[in-house]
């Protein structure tokens, strides 16, 4: 079982300090993954329901910093050698998916291949709304994304023609590292979620979800809907976080097939103490038997 940390890009963890030291002592202790997600603007009193809490209220105050991920984790990945960074989830549908395909492949490249692009829809028509980009219709729209994406790494000249994306005879440099593919895992715990991970992902994460029971839930579901769309679901990559984490949890998810517990953790504010934070959570997780 792989351990992921999330907890670069936000409130204390957007600053360079804490990144760096964040970073380094993740990867000296055992730490598979970094992860880093997104919100382009917050909003104070939103209407749209935050789907991964009880109350449908984000945890994460409108006032406090929050990195573009890509920035984040090619500060995180600078500073290290063997760590991955994955985006945990960067909101497709929001952005221009050449620009996206652009970034992903240059922190691909500037890593050695150790990226994992992490998409989903979104849930904030408040943002959707700041971006001018239509709220629905945004399942279909990342749909496109993802393949035109994946024409544009793998081709040398490259064509699509699509409802919400086209470009003809285009070439986009450098390539990522490994086949010329960038990992995407697909974030969200609806089944228009996992419908999307049987149909076009190379993995699942799952966000946020409460127990076990939840995880097994999920992970039948998606197991079904892989059998609808003619995929094996030991080709998934299966990435879950939970709301109440704890190592004797590890057995019971590598049993359901998951590869990677992502724990999701704010650092202290003070970078000073940071070194020590981390690696008391790897001691915690028992990295060395992990």
């Amino acid at each position: 079982m792989r351990l992921g940390l999330h907890a670069i890009g936000i409130g204390a963890g957007a600053r360079r300090a804490t990144i760096e030291v964040v970073a380094r002592t993740a990867e000296t202790c055992g730490f598979t993954t970094l992860w880093a997600g997104e919100h382009v603007v917050m909003v104070d009193q939103p209407q749209s329901r935050y789907p991964y809490s009880r109350d449908g209220q984000i945890a994460v105050p409108a006032t406090a910093d929050w990195l573009d991920p890509f920035v984040a984790l090619s500060f995180a990945a600078a500073a290290t050698q063997r760590i991955r960074v994955a985006t945990g989830v960067l909101l497709l549908a929001e952005h221009n998916p050449v620009i996206v395909a652009k970034q992903a492949a240059s922190l691909d490249a500037l890593s050695d291949g150790r990226l994992t692009l992490g998409v989903g829809v979104g849930w904030s028509r408040e943002e959707f709304d700041a971006l001018g980009v239509p709220f629905a219709g945004r399942g279909a729209r990342i749909d496109e994304y993802l393949q035109a994406m994946r024409v544009l790494w793998r081709e040398d000249v490259a064509s699509f023609a699509g409802e919400f994306v086209a470009f003809s005879g285009v070439r986009l440099n450098p390539k990522p590292v490994h086949g010329r593919r960038v990992p995407i895992v697909i974030g969200g715990n609806s089944d228009a979620a996992l419908r999307r991970v049987a149909r076009l992902g190379d993995g699942w994460y799952g966000f946020n979800l409460v127990g076990l029971d939840a995880v097994r839930e999920r992970l039948v579901r998606l197991r079904e809907l892989c059998e609808q769309a003619s995929r094996e679901f030991g080709e998934l990559d299966i990435a879950v976080a939970l709301q109440d984490p704890r190592p004797g949890d590890l057995a019971a998810l590598a049993h359901l097939g998951v590869r990677e517990l992502v724990v999701a953790q704010a650092p202290p504010e003070d970078p000073r103490s940071v070194e020590a934070w981390v690696a008391a959570l790897a001691r915690r997780w028992d990295l060395a038997t992990a």
